[in-house]
């Protein structure tokens, strides 16, 4: 039956009573996902995973291959550089019996950046540790803690003895790390909602600000000579590093410009250059013939895409303009991967945040204040709110070195992000009761 007043203080006590009942069952789940690794390009059985904890509650499960041709007219696509051919998107729907809330998607990615050198590892990578209140392993914090907190404060509810009163899409993607193709590709098969709430590591703030990307390949090419004569040619990869610290010339121009911005002026160093990925040379005793270098550089909310583009462009010509090779051999750049702009949430964005801090105070206390925070990555956030009108925000627990060595996801703000999530969801959604046998 369906009860459209707000979930009373019982009702949601027994929804978070119901989240810690099921917290040692939630964090044996959240073992069994990190332990599969889902680097890019081989996420597939951690999408069986998650399919198959979606089929086994019940929910209605759209598990599709993804079609880079129907993805490259959409706004927000990057390019891919490797095998796209095993590429899913998963998505669960719960459909209420009686529709009368508002409808709401629920995502996390499932994709993991590549753990290093395992020896550098306190514990193996893919072989979680719980230790001191703490799970350790690569993609626990970012963001498969997340991930399955959004799944078990539904459990919560259910087991609580309600559903949610409005369609909710639970998404499980890809591609986060790389281009955020996963997450377009949800939206190019039709899924929409009134709110998007992305779990992402927070520290149980709100994050509605986040910058832009671009990614590019530095192609340098030298003239090999051997080494005993190495003033004949030209290094590859001692020119690249010339470029580089150009690179590193602009990205301080930028954060210059940054220090004025409405949004995030009061953030010290907003805009990140990184040189991620070098490879070069082909023998130890040869002047190397070439270099190529991954690249990321960060971008401000509201800057043009093709504009930042064709600065890095003039940047890297104008470096290679004195050089003695470089001059008449340029320098090539590839734009691969991230073409992402950045996106602020607005303050007129609808009832989303509100709801989200009653939630907040429910759990925390009237006294606990919801912090923001402006991030200097980004998210899937952008999507929504940039290109599809969907109010998008992330909230979620607090984790440690994502993208590092011993990767760590705290448990207890796990805990309190499920049953937030789950107070939320009574209120965004309304709450029917389920009948009883």
């Amino acid at each position: 039956m369906p009860d459209k007043s707000a979930p009373d203080a019982q009702r949601l006590a027994a929804i978070r009573a119901a989240v810690e009942d099921g917290f040692a069952a939630q964090t044996a789940f959240l073992a069994d996902f990190v332990r599969i690794p889902s680097r890019r390009f081989e996420e597939g059985p951690a999408q069986d995973f998650i399919a198959d904890a979606l089929r086994a509650r019940g929910y209605e499960v759209d598990d599709w291959l993804l079609d880079l041709a129907d993805l490259e007219p959409l706004p927000g696509f990057g390019p891919i550089e490797g095998d796209f051919s095993r590429a899913r998107s998963v998505v669960g729907t719960h459909r209420p019996a009686k529709a009368w809330g508002r409808s709401l998607i629920l995502q996390g990615h499932l994709d993991v950046v590549p753990e290093g050198p395992v020896e550098m590892w306190t514990h193996p990578p893919f072989e979680p540790v719980v230790k001191d209140g703490w799970m350790h392993g690569r993609g626990a914090g970012d963001m498969k803690a997340g991930t399955v907190a959004a799944l078990f404060a539904l459990d919560a509810i259910r087991a609580a003895g309600f559903e949610p009163a409005a369609r909710v899409h639970f998404q499980s993607v890809i591609e986060e790390e790389s281009t955020g193709l996963g997450a377009l590709s949800t939206l190019q098969r039709g899924y929409r909602a009134d709110l998007a709430v992305i779990p992402e590591p927070t520290e149980l703030k709100i994050n509605r600000a986040q910058v832009g990307v671009l990614w590019f390949k530095l192609r340098v090419r030298g003239k090999p000579v051997h080494v005993s004569h190495a003033g004949e040619g030209s290094n590859a990869i001692m020119a690249a590093c010339d470029m580089i610290r150009a690179l590193k010339g602009l990205e301080r121009d930028w954060n210059r410009r940054a220090a004025e911005d409405a949004v995030y002026g009061d953030v010290r160093h907003p805009l990140n250059f990184n040189a991620g990925r070098i490879r070069g040379g082909d023998w130890a005793s040869s002047v190397p013939a070439w270099c190529d270098v991954d690249c990321r550089m960060g971008l401000l909310p509201g800057w043009s895409l093709d504009d930042c583009r064709a600065r890095i462009e003039a940047c890297i010509s104008a470096a290679a303009r004195d050089h003695p090779f470089l001059s008449n051999n340029p320098p090539e750049l590839v734009w691969n991967g991230f073409r992402a702009e950045g996106y602020v949430l607005g303050e007129d964005a609808g009832p989303g945040l509100a709801v989200m801090e009653e939630a907040f105070h429910a759990v925390k206390g009237k006294r606990a204040k919801l912090k923001e925070q402006k991030m200097t990555a980004l998210t899937d956030t952008r999507f929504y709110g940039l290109y599809y009108g969907i109010p998008a925000f992330c909230f979620g627990p607090r984790a440690e070195n994502i993208h590092g060595f011993d990767e760590r996801v705290h448990l207890d703000s796990v805990r309190e992000v499920t049953e937030t999530l789950a107070v939320f969801i009574a209120r965004w959604c309304g709450l029917n009761r389920l009948p009883t046998e």
